[in-house]
């Protein structure tokens, strides 16, 4: 019995050792659980952050479709009131400088009143985007301009437009019709070879 009753005392005097072991080791196993959860809030915060993203880009993107829409959206019916302006134009044409300034009270009122037509109906364009432009003078841009014919002028540079016979419209940043006109050929050459290389990458 004395030998049982050491053999217990032993035995429970080491049980404090295991439980202190067990202790330890359960709290060197403290950081993984700490690093998974670090790990799923990084995880999160990720997809957090790209769902952001993502919803400011569509919003930017909703808001410049909805500009070009309101923008370009009415382009169709523009163009078709180009026509318009121009037989205005060409009304006002028909009408030469001597006999404008010769004519009775009555005509000079007439042209007068055509001409404010005019310009009303190009303010009211360019008040929804559209812009006329007449390039003459310019160098010749296949972008923008739409050449009709060319004319031998050596006292311009080629390439240069030296007569409109329609003037174009912008909408925007975009060509809601070009610029019909007739481009000078066989002018000066450049000295230094710049406006050859110019034209060649306009053309």
């Amino acid at each position: 019995m004395t030998q049982e009753t050491a053999r217990a005392e032993d035995e429970a005097a080491g049980q404090p050792e295991t439980s202190a072991g067990a202790v330890g080791a359960a709290a060197a196993g403290d950081p993984k659980p700490s690093t998974s959860l670090d790990r799923e809030l990084a995880e999160m915060k990720d997809r957090l952050l790209r769902t952001l993203a993502e919803m400011e880009n569509l919003r930017k993107r909703t808001e410049r479709e909805v500009t070009d829409a309101r923008l370009y959206g009415a382009s169709s019916f523009a163009r078709d009131v180009l026509g318009v302006a121009d037989n205005i134009r060409r009304a006002l044409d028909t009408v030469p400088p001597e006999a404008r300034a010769n004519a009775q009270a009555g005509m000079k009122a007439l042209v007068d009143g055509v001409e404010l037509t005019e310009r009303e109906l190009l303010k009211a364009l360019e008040k929804n985007g559209v812009r006329q432009f007449t390039p003459h003078g310019e160098k010749f841009d296949p972008n923008v301009h739409q050449a009709m014919y060319e004319v031998p002028d050596p006292s311009v540079p080629a390439g240069s437009i030296v007569q409109v016979m329609q003037p174009g419209y912008m909408l925007g940043e975009r060509v809601l019709r070009p610029a019909l006109v007739a481009v000078a050929k066989g002018g000066p050459k450049a000295a230094s070879g710049n406006d050859n290389r110019a034209t060649v990458q306009d053309s």
